[in-house]
């Protein structure tokens, strides 16, 4: 969450400049130059495995929820684009019950709801236009649920399989919309499109893990935790001063947090 985190504000500078699909490829081709040694060492285990469909799916489920990921945090506000992301844990929970049979108790449902709650009240639904930033947002929660849990179904696949996979596939698919959209890119802003590439292949690594190792269901409501970590960047690093609403919404998905692990605990 910190690594995907500091990757937003670094889209969100440079969204200003580039489209989404170009800034979407270079993060990709920057993966893929890291993956192919892997690749090679694993070469075996990429021969057997036997779930294409699946993981074409999951890839093109990524590239989708990236795309729009990416558009969103250059159209609207970042604590606003956060907000609605999530909304993510809610969606996962539901897809990771009705797609792979995951038991779910009532507490995570209840701690997930009312987080749910909280990121209304923190997008105050009414106040805000529609535009396509939203809509944008919108289809990476739905996106990047149904990828999470694509993931969490190739649970027992080498861990290097499926980054080869995403980075591979995310680079196929997003080539020809880049070459259409591609904007010449200024010297100085390497660095930064560099490091776009750098920190999302890293934090893909840790999300991985993290998937293949714990139930879905479980880590959802986990991931409310991100929203302190992106009002503070929106603070540091585009000044933006949370709200009360913002503020209200916080103590409300923390507290979904805190009920969720503490009557939720697995039975001995």
């Amino acid at each position: 969450m910190v690594l995907v985190t500091l990757m937003t504000v670094l889209v969100k500078l440079g969204g200003a400049s580039y489209p989404a699909v170009q800034m979407v490829f270079i993060r990709s081709l920057i993966g893929l130059a890291s993956v192919l040694p892997l690749a090679w060492r694993h070469r075996q285990a990429l021969r057997e495995t036997k779930q294409w469909g699946r993981h074409s799916f999951r890839v093109l489920c990524n590239t989708l929820a990236l795309n729009t990921n990416f558009a969103a945090l250059t159209a609207l506000p970042l604590a606003l684009a956060n907000a609605i992301g999530f909304m993510r844990p809610l969606v996962v929970l539901a897809l990771a019950t009705v797609l792979l049979g995951e038991r779910s108790g009532p507490w995570r449902w209840i701690g997930a709801t009312i987080g749910f709650a909280g990121v209304l009240v923190m997008v105050a639904p009414g106040e805000v236009t529609w535009n396509v930033g939203i809509l944008a947002a919108l289809g990476s929660v739905l996106f990047g649920s149904l990828a999470t849990v694509q993931t969490r179904a190739l649970a027992k696949e080498n861990t290097t399989v499926l980054m080869v996979f995403y980075t591979v596939g995310l680079t196929l698919f997003t080539a020809i919309p880049a070459a259409f959209s591609w904007q010449p890119v200024a010297s100085a802003d390497w660095p930064l499109l560099l490091a776009i590439g750098v920190l999302a292949q890293i934090g893909q690594y840790c999300f991985l893990r993290a998937y293949q190792s714990t139930p879905a269901n479980l880590l959802a409501p986990i991931g409310y935790l991100s929203i302190v970590l992106a009002t503070t960047a929106g603070f540091l690093a585009f000044g933006e001063v949370p709200a009360p609403t913002t503020l209200i919404g916080t103590a409300i998905i923390i507290g979904a947090l805190i009920l969720t692990t503490r009557l939720d605990r697995p039975k001995r």
